[in-house]
């Protein structure tokens, strides 16, 4: 295993990652709150949205932050 690679598992307590959790935990939260009105009214369409709501603030807003920050 190349130093890379092992570096992947030594732990850091005080990670830079660059931006505050809490506007994406609250954006899921919120995912998930849109998405059960959605289920409670049958509304594919809040749903969906429900879903977006939360890929976006689990998945695609983190990694879009993380490469801006190490791109520069």
């Amino acid at each position: 295993m190349g130093a890379p690679a092992l570096a992947a598992f030594v732990y850091d307590p005080s990670p830079d990652f660059g931006a505050n959790p809490t506007p994406f935990v609250v954006m899921m939260g919120v995912g998930f709150l849109v998405a059960l009105a959605g289920h409670v009214v049958r509304s594919r369409t809040l749903v969906a949205t429900g879903i977006g709501l939360i890929f976006l603030a689990t998945f695609l807003l983190p990694l879009v932050l993380n490469i801006a920050r190490s791109s520069s």
